[in-house]
């Protein structure tokens, strides 16, 4: 397979946050970034950060619980540069209503996106590289996926776990294809999304009960995906890495 310089890689939720830096590290490794988002405008200014000539960056709009969006996302890619050979699947919802509180709908609004957007992404995208021989797909899971979460809903929590198991039948049925499929479990991020859920208050306890006493790096989980996604990963399919300062061992 050729090296990281012609390869194309597609990141979901890729405008803002944890899924821009995947996108940034990715780029500066020599991949051409697909920047999908559901938010268009903001993927376009997300690739203008990137590449302002456009030339290794495009943006495209991508709502992760639909699977003709996929589709169409995917056509996109190919017209623009005739092939695609990374997928990261990084978008998702989060929401903080306790357990008890949660209604049905919004139960399955959130699993739709997150667990349904990477059963729709690794249908379509998986499907295109395994008839290509080649391809390599990143899911994005969560600590809250491990230990049912802190900070985070039940449905949250419900849907990250279910990601490593469909990062397991994925693997299993791509891996005749060329095609890896692997998950990063992060646990608390020095991110947006972390800034929003747990109050500036709250903040020293969350350290406290970290083992490592900080959050985590965003671009170091954009450099775990670049090694994922590098053609000498071949060897690695179905697995889950963990980068959580401690809070969760196996």
């Amino acid at each position: 397979m050729s090296t990281a310089q012609a390869q194309v890689a597609l990141v979901t939720g890729a405008a803002q946050g944890v899924g821009f830096h995947i996108a940034q590290r990715l780029h500066q490794a020599g991949y051409k970034i697909v920047v999908s988002d559901i938010n268009l405008d903001a993927a376009q200014k997300a690739v203008e950060q990137l590449d302002a000539s456009g030339d290794s960056a495009m943006a495209v709009a991508l709502n992760v619980a639909s699977k003709t969006d996929y589709e169409t996302a995917l056509a996109a890619v190919l017209e623009r540069w005739g092939e695609l050979h990374v997928l990261v699947n990084n978008a998702a919802v989060t929401r903080a209503t306790p357990v008890m509180e949660i209604s049905l709908e919004e139960f399955n609004e959130v699993v739709s996106i997150n667990l349904g957007g990477i059963f729709a992404g690794c249908q379509v995208i998986g499907g295109y590289l395994a008839s290509k021989g080649y391809g390599r797909i990143i899911n994005m899971a969560s600590l809250a996926g491990q230990n049912g979460g802190t900070s985070t809903g039940a449905h949250y929590a419900a849907s990250k776990g279910g990601i490593l198991t469909l990062t397991k039948v994925f693997a299993k049925e791509l891996a005749s294809g060329g095609v890896t499929v692997n998950a990063i479990a992060p646990g608390p991020i020095d991110s947006p999304m972390v800034k929003a859920l747990v109050p500036e208050e709250r903040l020293p306890t969350l350290l406290a009960a970290i083992p490592a006493g900080r959050l985590g790096d965003a671009d170091f989980i954009g450099d775990m995906v670049v090694q994922l996604a590098r053609p000498e990963a071949y060897f690695t399919t179905g697995t889950t890495w963990d980068v959580n300062g401690g809070l969760f061992m196996r």
